[in-house]
């Protein structure tokens, strides 16, 4: 019997019935439905609506589905249940008979499910963020390996100025503490508790909502009854992180597919992460950060679908919000394996540091660095910017570097050049001249190397306090 059928005469028509099922894609939310319903227990037996004895054994019933859910997919088999509400009243029912339906008094459906996402996000927010700590770990345990390696950084895809390859990393780092941030952000605002909302104006019984809310750790009830069954900001917001974790993981990924070619040759393929080819023996080929460049379409995808389903939808629950949950679980699902195979392959990647510092010494990549020195000379900068363009012209008709032009030939661009300029040039000295907060001088990368694993170490304590 559905819960809703008192109401009508005629049976569902079987196709429609069985199409607007959510329970095969929502049963995963049992769990938090199990805690929802503990703490909607413990209210009614508040309130006076159920006795110590109704409330023990309700108890003892949701006990016993979480126990049987436990391993065995053939306890969630039921074509009749219509969603996990449905499908654990009729569990409670056969357990414990009727004092099992005692469990709906005073509450909606509309708000058991806005509170089983904010439990079902709330929880997937701290399980990626541990993901992306992990990842955060490779990241900097790497670029404490590259020490003072160097490799050219790149503007518009072509050679722009040498950068330390732990610089280059802590790129990624950052992108990745900014995602987490951002998850801790969607945290906080979505840890309210739907539960006394009913299905919009609110509980038609006396619950303590500041105790159901205590029970499953929200910070406070929700403020509203009309926006709290009707929200799905929380959900918004969470897959809007997951869409931004999967672009940065796609540029991650498309830099050292990159990378990985022959025409670059900064890194070779760790083999567990590879696969080849069914018709050429010697490919090799970046299927793992393909698919995780692949994958971030389907974040974005599920982004602008759950931002669509909400536009235009009239307050306050609608059958459309249903739509919002398989995107929302998929996306779960997907940013977390992403992170998890790039954190190992990030463990495994191999650089050659040689190569990456060879492709250094050409390419002008110390023009600015000359372009500098004329400033610093009291040349005013767009002049210097000229002149150095001037001597790079030059160097491209004699086919040498920049530091390979005799004084005398630098002098001919500007006066202000002396013999010290030389000293200027040097892959080091570039390196240094960066001698900012945020730079790539070598002092400079080391205090970011030490800040890094500070704040690392802050998230992961942080995220201690989730579990």
């Amino acid at each position: 019997m559905k819960m809703w059928s008192g109401r009508f005469r005629q049976p569902l028509d079987p196709q429609f019935e069985h199409w607007q099922r959510s329970f095969p894609f929502d049963q995963k939310l049992l769990l938090h439905e199990l805690a929802a319903s503990r703490a909607h227990a413990q209210a009614l037996g508040a309130a006076g609506v159920l006795n110590a004895e109704e409330w023990g054994l309700i108890l003892s019933g949701l006990d016993q589905i979480a126990k049987k859910s436990e391993g065995d997919p053939e306890f969630f088999y039921d074509p009749e249940a219509e969603d996990v509400h449905h499908f654990v009243e009729k569990r409670l029912v056969d357990l414990i008979g009727d004092t099992g339906k005692k469990l709906h008094s005073g509450r909606s459906r509309n708000e058991q499910i806005a509170t089983d996402l904010r439990l079902f996000v709330r929880g997937r927010i701290d399980e990626i963020t541990a993901l992306l700590a992990d990842f955060m770990e490779a990241l900097l345990t790497r670029a404490e390996e590259a020490k003072l390696a160097v490799m050219p950084a790149y503007t518009h895809l072509q050679r722009a100025e040498p950068v330390l390859v732990a610089h280059w990393l802590l790129a990624y780092f950052q992108m990745a503490s900014r995602d987490s941030a951002r998850l801790a952000d969607c945290r906080r605002r979505l840890n309210e508790c739907p539960l006394g909302s009913g299905a919009v104006t609110g509980a038609t019984l006396p619950l303590d909502r500041e105790l159901m809310s205590e029970q499953l750790e929200f910070d406070r009830p929700t403020a509203n009854s009309v926006d709290a069954t009707s929200d799905r900001d929380f959900a918004i917001e969470f897959v809007n992180a997951l869409s931004l974790i999967g672009v940065h993981l796609s540029r991650w990924a498309e830099e050292l597919i990159l990378f990985a070619t022959q025409e670059y040759s900064f890194i070779r393929l760790p083999e567990t992460y590879s696969t080849g080819s069914s018709a050429m023996p010697q490919k090799q080929n970046p299927d793992a950060l393909e698919l995780i460049r692949g994958k971030s379409a389907r974040l974005i995808g599920a982004q602008v679908t759950l931002l669509t389903a909400l536009k235009s939808l009239p307050l306050a629950y609608n059958k459309d919000m249903q739509e919002t949950q398989e995107p929302l679980f998929d996306a779960a699902v997907t940013v977390s394996q992403c992170v998890e195979i790039a954190a190992g392959f990030m463990r495994q990647v191999i650089f050659d540091f040689e190569r990456m510092g060879n492709a250094c010494e050409k390419g002008f990549m110390n023009s600015m660095a000359a372009a500098t020195y004329l400033a610093r000379h009291g040349v005013p900068f767009r002049l210097a910017h000229e002149a150095v363009a001037h001597a790079i012209q030059k160097c491209m008709t004699k086919n040498c570097e920049l530091q390979e032009l005799s004084l005398a030939e630098l002098q001919e661009f500007s006066p202000a050049f002396e013999a010290d300029i030389f000293d200027n040039l040097t892959l080091e000295a570039v390196l240094a001249c960066h001698d900012v907060p945020g730079g790539t001088a070598p002092n400079r990368v080391q205090q970011a190397l030490k800040d890094a694993r500070q704040s690392l170490a802050a998230l992961q304590g942080v995220h201690g306090t989730y579990a």
